[in-house]
């Protein structure tokens, strides 16, 4: 690439997923060992590769066409990403197959609204003291999130028309097209209708001087970067298919929870995109972080939860949506105090410092019920 407007794509970007993509092609046509450690372990390696790998070209798209849709771009394919792990999961019939779509969308919400937010809001208090976002931004997002959250993960516990904590099929149906319908409405709402609540007007300031504007908008190939990113979600799918039964089988030698399945789904997806979010704290554009922590968690529910259904439905197999009481307390005291931490505009160390302790509560209780 010879141009000012190109930049050289990262070898890594493309070679890891296009080899992940290859072996578990081989592994699952059973021209390769797929019950071999040495696969599986390079497997699992390759499937990290490719989902920072997928999250990279998303970026780079992400900030050719700019906020608030470089956010978007960024959840839709973080969640595509989870749907694919879940749905391999649902489908291979391990151990708590039933369970894993809610524990993966739970532990995605609890990660980013007090792992990801949390650290956010330490580093870039610690750095500049006190950050500001848009509060009409927050509000909006946080009041699709609730209720959507609440339809999907509390309602189960208390309808009596399907088995304890999971819809009946018809219920099942409508909550999954409602929360689609409300997701697409939100979407609409920050795209077209009030983009502006969701720009970042403080700019990009690091030590209290403004980056140069080579630095605030990376120029890419975006036919190139977009080939790449599918090329890089077709890995994930495919990886995420052959380690689905491998993953429950580990989770259940140590003697953990199945729901720590959904812990470290969430976890390997979510782990680029929140490192993109902490960048942006460090930088001053906690409006960046904001749209990409709410972002993330209103994707993980108004989009997996009806594809979820929409698949439970098809396949006449059950899925349990409902929380256990005392994660149903951890999404309660969460929505709370995100009302209160995003509900000034204006946030320091010490809401940063909440969240972290919510967060390794979560953790504790995931490994000990």
């Amino acid at each position: 690439m010879h141009d000012s407007t190109s930049t050289h794509v990262p070898l890594w970007s493309w070679i890891i997923p296009l080899l992940g993509g290859v072996i578990a092609a081989l592994a699952l046509a059973h021209l390769l060992p797929a019950g071999s450690v040495l696969i599986r372990l390079t497997s699992a390696a390759l499937l990290a590769g490719a989902v920072f790998a997928a999250v990279h070209h998303a970026e780079v798209l992400a900030e050719r066409v700019g906020e608030p849709f470089g956010a978007i771009l960024l959840a839709i394919c973080v969640t595509i990403i989870e749907v694919a792990v879940i749905v391999s999961i649902m489908l291979s019939g391990a151990e708590g197959n039933e369970e894993v779509a809610r524990d993966t969308v739970f532990s995605a919400l609890m990660i980013v609204l007090n792992g990801v937010i949390g650290l956010c809001l330490v580093v870039g208090g610690r750095r500049h003291h006190e950050q500001s976002f848009q509060l009409n931004a927050a509000s909006a997002a946080l009041a699709v999130l609730g209720t959507l959250a609440t339809l999907s993960l509390v309602l189960p516990n208390f309808v009596i028309a399907g088995q304890p904590q999971q819809f009946a099929r018809i219920q099942l149906a409508i909550i999954g097209l409602v929360s689609l319908v409300l997701y697409g409405v939100f979407l609409y709402v920050q795209t077209v209708r009030h983009r502006d609540y969701f720009m970042d007007h403080t700019g990009a300031i690091d030590d209290g001087k403004a980056l140069p504007a080579e630095h605030e908008r990376p120029k890419g190939n975006m036919p190139v970067t977009g080939g790449l990113l599918v090329l890089a979600l077709v890995a994930v799918v495919l990886l995420a298919k052959l380690l689905s039964h491998p993953l429950d089988s580990a989770v259940d030698a140590v003697g953990l929870p199945q729901a720590v399945v959904g812990v470290v789904i969430a976890g390997v997806v979510l782990l680029p995109e929140g490192i993109a979010s902490i960048k942006a704290a460090l930088l001053n554009r906690l409006q960046n972080s904001v749209n990409l922590v709410l972002g993330s968690a209103l994707a993980s529910i108004g989009m997996t939860v009806p594809v979820v259904a929409a698949i439970s439905v098809t396949l006449g197999q059950n899925i349990t949506l409902g929380l256990r009481p005392e994660n149903l307390v951890m999404l309660v005291l969460t929505l709370f105090v995100s009302t209160i931490t995003l509900g000034t505009g204006r946030t320091t160390v010490l809401q940063g410092a909440v969240h972290l302790s919510i967060f390794v509560v979560f953790l504790l209780l995931s490994a000990v019920p």
